[in-house]
C-alpha cells in the first residue's frame, strides 16, 4: 500500500522560474487509459487516485484499477514491485479498466518493464519517464536505465524524459516524499483539468494534516502543472458533463461497508486477509456510528463462530473474508444451514490455489460456495456485478438470510475491492432494514422446527423466547431439535433444507438479454466481468456480429426462463475468470477437457453444451480479448 507523504517541511532554498506556457490547442478525445507506476510507497496509487477524483467531480466517467505488488514491501526498482493506479476516464459511463494504457508516468524505468511484458501498454503510447536514473551514481541503474530507454524508443513508444526529482527539490528537500503530487499537477496539466478542484482534493486527503503540509502539496501541485505547460506539447480534453443527481467515488469495498450500514446488520465478524480487509477497516472506522460493531477474531474459524452465535442471538450478521479464510469456515458455515441460522458471507475472491496470488484478482470458489460443504449443504449464492452492485447486493442478501433463514454467500473479487467508479449516491429507505425479531411467546408444545409442506420454513426463535427454548444442535434433529437419527427423519429435515432455495428461486425475475433476444452467440458471465463483456458484445455488434450477453447475478438458485433464452441462440459460452482447458491443446479433448465453473454448472443444468473461455493472469478481463473471443467463435462455427 501507498504510504501517505509527510510533507511538515519548508521549501528547499532554490529559485522558482515559471516559464511561459507552450502555445497548445487541446486533443478532444472521448476517453484516455492512463498509469501511474512507482515503487511500492511512493505515493503512485494516491496520485491516481486523486486524478481520478478529480475527473469524476468535473462530470467524467472513471474506472480505476490498483496495482498492486503480491509482497508488502518489495525491492526499490524490482519489476516485480511495481506499485500504482490504472485511471480510465472517459465523456460517457466507464465500467471496466478498458484495454491497453494509452499514457503512462513512470517513477523509474524498472516498473515499466512488468507492465509491458504483460501487454498491458498499447503500441506507441506516451511514456513521461522520471529521468534522474540517467545520471546515478551506480553505473549498473545508469545502463539499466539507458538500455530500457532506448528499447521502448526503437520499440514504437513516445517516451518523454521527465526532470520530476529536479524540479520537486525546488520546493521539497526530499522529492521521494511529494513527487506524487507534482505528477498530479502534470496529470491536471496534461487533460485540461480544473485546477480550483484539483487543489480542493488535495486539500480533502490531507485535511488531517497540518496547513503546513496542504500548502506544500498545493504548491507540488501546481509546479506539476506548470512545467508540463512550459515543456510538454502535449493536451488532451475529455468533455465532461456534470450528474444532475449527488454521486458518491468509492471502490468495491467500501461500497460493500456502505451497503453493509444500510441493509440493517449490526455485527461483522472477520480476521484480516487480502483483498478482503479494507471492506472491515473501513467498516471498523464508521459502524459504530449507526450502531454496528466490528469483531476481529482470533482466526478465520472462529470469526464465522462469533458472527453465526451473534445471528443466533438475534442480530444478523456477517463475515468477511477471501478464498482461504472461506474454506476454513466452512465447517462452521455448515452449523449455521443445519441451525437455520441467517448469515451473510463476503467472499473477495483472489488467485489460488493455496496462498496464490493474494493480491490479484480471480473468479474460482464459485464451485466451493455452492458445494464446498460436507453434506448437502443448501446456500444462495450471489455474485456481485459492479461497484454500485456491491452496496445493493448487501441489502438483498441480509433479506434473503433472515427470510428463509440461510446462509447466503455474496461473491466478489479483487478486481472490484479496489476500482472505483462514481454511481448515484444511495437515499436510505426504511424498507432496507429488518423488522425486530418477533420475540412473542410462542404456544404451548411448539416446535422450534416447525418446517411448512411447501416452502420448508419454520419461525426464526431467538434465546430467551418464551416457550421457544429449545438445544440447538448441529447434529441431524427432528422438529423438537432433538437429536435423531432415524432414516425418515433425516430424509425430513434435508428435504425442507432444501425447500427453502426453491422458495427463493419462485421470487427471482429472469435477468435481461444485452444485445439482441436472438442470435448467433450468447456470451454468459457472472461477477466483476460484466463491464468488459457488456462493451466486447456492443463494439462487436458495431461490426455486424450477432451476439448478445447475460449476466447473472444468481448462481445459486438460478433464475427461471434461462433455457429458453440459451435456445434461442445458435452457440452459449460463458466468459469467466478461471481455469478452463483450451481445445487449442493437443493433449485436450472432450473426455479430459475441464470447463470453468459457470460452464459445468449450466451444462449439467440444462443439458446445453455450453463452450467457454478465460484467463487466469492475475488481472482483469479486457473487452478487447473478449471481442476476439467472439470473432474467433464465430468464424470457427462459420458463423
Amino acid at each position: 500500500m501507498d504510504t501517505t507523504p509527510n510533507l511538515d517541511m519548508g521549501p528547499a532554498d532554490k529559485p522558482k522560474t515559471v516559464p511561459a506556457p507552450l502555445e497548445k490547442t487541446p486533443e478532444i478525445l472521448r476517453e484516455h487509459i492512463v498509469e501511474v507506476l512507482s515503487d511500492s510507497g511512493e505515493g503512485a496509487q494516491k496520485c491516481g487516485q486523486t486524478f481520478a477524483a478529480i475527473a469524476a467531480r468535473m462530470g467524467n466517467g472513471i474506472w480505476t484499477l490498483e496495482i498492486i505488488p503480491a509482497e508488502i514491501q518489495p525491492p526499490a526498482r524490482s519489476i516485480e514491485g511495481a506499485s500504482g493506479n490504472r485511471v480510465r476516464l472517459g465523456a460517457e459511463r466507464i465500467s471496466n479498466g478498458g484495454d491497453e494504457a494509452d499514457l503512462v508516468v513512470a517513477f523509474n524505468e524498472q516498473v515499466l518493464i512488468g507492465r509491458l511484458h504483460a501487454d498491458e501498454l498499447k503500441p506507441g503510447c506516451i511514456i513521461l519517464l522520471e529521468n534522474k536514473w540517467s545520471q546515478d551514481r551506480d553505473p549498473a541503474i545508469v545502463a539499466s536505465y539507458t538500455e530500457t530507454r532506448d528499447a521502448l524508443i526503437d520499440q514504437g513508444f513516445d517516451v518523454r524524459e521527465v526532470p520530476m526529482e529536479e524540479e520537486c527539490l525546488r520546493h521539497v528537500p526530499d522529492a521521494k516524499r511529494g513527487k506524487n503530487m507534482f505528477v498530479l499537477g502534470m496529470l491536471c496539466s496534461l487533460y485540461s483539468m480544473n485546477m480550483a478542484m484539483a487543489r480542493e482534493q488535495v486539500a480533502f486527503i490531507f485535511r488531517k494534516k497540518s496547513e503546513a503540509v496542504i500548502a506544500t502539496n498545493h504548491t507540488l501541485l501546481e509546479a506539476g502543472y506548470e512545467w508540463t505547460e512550459a515543456n510538454l506539447d502535449i493536451k488532451y480534453e475529455i468533455p465532461a458533463k456534470k450528474s444532475e443527481e449527488a454521486q458518491i467515488v468509492v471502490n468495491g469495498n467500501t461500497s460493500l461497508a456502505l451497503g453493509v450500514m444500510a441493509s440493517g446488520m449490526r455485527v461483522c465478524a472477520m480476521y484480516p486477509i487480502t483483498p478482503a480487509t479494507s471492506a472491515s477497516h473501513y467498516l471498523s472506522e464508521v459502524f459504530q456510528k449507526v450502531g454496528g460493531i466490528v469483531h476481529q477474531a482470533e482466526d478465520e474459524i472462529a470469526a464465522c463462530a462469533f458472527a453465526i452465535g451473534a445471528s443466533y442471538a438475534g442480530k444478523c450478521a456477517l463475515t468477511i473474508t477471501s478464498g482461504p479464510g472461506y474454506s476454513l469456515k466452512q465447517e462452521a458455515i455448515g452449523l449455521a444451514v443445519m441451525g437455520e441460522i441467517p448469515l451473510v458471507v463476503i467472499n473477495v475472491q483472489r488467485g489460488g490455489p493455496s496462498t496464490g496470488q493474494p493480491t490479484k484478482g480471480e473468479q474460482s470458489d464459485l464451485l466451493s460456495a455452492c458445494f464446498g460443504n460436507h453434506g448437502d449443504a443448501p446456500k444462495v449464492v450471489m455474485a456481485v456485478s459492479g461497484i454500485e452492485d456491491c452496496f445493493y447486493s448487501m441489502i438483498t442478501a441480509r433479506r434473503i438470510a433472515e427470510t428463509f433463514h440461510m446462509v447466503v454467500v455474496v461473491l466478489t473479487d479483487a478486481n472490484l475491492a479496489t476500482a472505483q467508479q462514481p454511481f448515484t449516491r444511495p437515499q436510505f429507505s426504511e424498507g432496507w432494514v429488518a423488522a425486530p425479531v418477533d420475540q412473542i411467546s410462542l404456544p404451548d408444545g411448539a416446535a422450534p422446527y416447525d418446517w411448512d409442506a411447501q416452502t420448508g420454513l419454520a419461525r426464526r426463535l431467538v434465546p430467551g423466547q418464551p416457550h421457544g427454548m429449545h438445544c440447538l444442535t448441529g447434529l441431524a434433529h427432528d422438529r423438537n431439535s432433538r437429536v435423531a437419527y432415524d432414516p425418515e427423519i433425516n430424509q425430513e429435515g434435508m428435504r425442507h433444507r432444501s425447500l427453502k432455495l426453491a422458495a427463493l428461486q419462485k421470487t427471482l425475475t429472469t435477468p435481461s438479454v444485452f444485445g439482441g433476444d436472438e442470435g448467433a452467440l450468447l456470451i454468459v458471465g457472472w461477477g466483476s466481468s460484466r463491464g468488459a463483456i457488456e462493451e466486447a458484445v456492443e463494439r462487436s455488434r458495431a461490426d455486424g456480429l450477432k451476439v448478445s450477453s447475460l449476466h447473472l447475478r444468481f448462481i445459486q438458485p438460478l433464475p427461471s426462463g434461462l433455457k429458453d433464452i440459451f435456445q434461442r441462440f445458435d452457440k452459449v459460452m460463458t466468459v469467466e475468470s478461471n481455469w478452463n482447458d483450451s481445445m487449442e491443446c493437443d493433449l485436450i479433448d472432450e473426455d479430459n477437457r475441464r470447463y470453468s465453473n459457470l460452464a459445468l454448472l449450466l451444462r449439467s443444468r440444462y443439458l446445453i453444451d455450453f463452450d467457454c473461455w478465460g484467463e487466469v493472469k492475475g488481472k482483469p478481463l479486457k473487452p478487447g480479448a473478449i471481442c476476439q473471443v467472439i470473432r474467433n467463435k464465430l468464424e470457427t462455427e462459420g458463423s
